[in-house]
């Protein structure tokens, strides 16, 4: 299994496109839920160009009835991007803020219990960005593109950087 670099701009560019509309090739999650991790999953394929079909484990999307819990559940996205296993799909780590980059996912806790958001990080107003104000964001659910992270109120934050993409 090869590690081939992750298209950032790829990914920042679709953000960009779709932050305030919806790719008609995807179905919009926003009245059943959210349509966050649905948005961040699109961009995270137009940067890495494969999907794992593994039934219930990997990460794809065919239609509205037929997709991995990780294209559309924030925690599920968590485990699936940071998995140990060599499997095909993009790759990602936990980080401290610092070591963000332009194509990443930040992940954000409301109540501090549950995962509730996963906005795609467009931007870093400074670089390394060290607190949430030097990231800006696009995202569905809040509809938003290159929106401060610091301006949403939650009680738990992770940061998703990635590190490739695995293909056969």
């Amino acid at each position: 299994m090869r590690l081939l670099p992750y298209n950032r701009a790829a990914a920042v560019q679709y953000a960009h496109r779709w932050a305030y509309g919806r790719n008609p090739a995807f179905y919009d999650y926003e009245m059943i839920g959210g349509d966050c991790t649905n948005f961040a999953s699109q961009c995270v394929y137009a940067g890495s160009g494969v999907m794992n079909y593994t039934k219930d484990f990997g990460w794809y999307y065919i239609d509205a009835n037929n997709k991995a819990p990780a294209w559309t559940g924030v925690e599920f996205f968590y485990r699936f991007m940071t998995r140990a296993e060599s499997t095909v799909g993009p790759v990602a780590r936990p980080v401290p803020i610092s070591l963000l980059e332009p194509g990443d996912v930040v992940q954000l806790s409301f109540d501090g219990e549950a995962w509730n958001h996963s906005p795609v990080v467009v931007r870093l107003v400074r670089q390394p960005a060290l607190r949430p104000a030097d990231v800006l964001i696009a995202a569905h659910s809040y509809d938003s593109d290159n929106r401060p992270l610091s301006t949403y109120d939650y009680r738990g934050i992770r940061f998703l950087h990635f590190i490739g993409v695995r293909k056969e």
